[in-house]
């Protein structure tokens, strides 16, 4: 499952500290200014995977198959942190901030354009959106 900046926008509540969007961001979305990030007209904010969590892994990379850099772990669903005792992968899940929102926000919104310069960013060629296979029943 994805998700996308529209769901940032969505989910805005200026009543609540922890939902209200700060002007600069929502400048970006609504000029749909995502530079390198964009992907089909918006920027993917994040994905969930079955990936086994618990309290202390925020901030955790979150690798591919190729060893690159795809994410960090920032949430768990409340049957993840179970984790410590057991791994139940039918129930289990990580919420992961996508690579790409991460540097969108280093890039654009904090203008931390040095720190992009220093990173080898690998870009696929093609497109494609991330695939997440569901658990078996097995």
């Amino acid at each position: 499952m994805l998700f996308r900046s529209e769901g940032i926008m969505e989910k805005e509540d200026v009543t609540n500290d922890e939902f209200i969007v700060p002007e600069k961001l929502k400048t970006l979305y609504e000029t749909k200014d995502f530079g390198q990030y964009e992907e089909d007209g918006t920027i993917k904010v994040c994905f969930i995977t079955n990936n086994d969590i618990t309290g202390g892994n925020s901030g955790s990379p979150v690798i591919n198959g190729n060893g690159e850099l795809i994410g960090c772990a920032f949430d768990g669903n409340w049957e993840a942190m179970s984790g410590d005792i057991a791994f139940e992968h039918r129930l289990q899940r990580t919420i992961v901030a996508d690579i790409r929102y991460i540097l969108f926000i280093i890039d654009k919104y904090a203008g931390a354009k040095n720190l992009i310069e220093e990173m080898d960013i690998v870009k696929d060629e093609v497109k494609s959106e991330i695939k997440i296979a569901e658990p078996s029943n097995g």
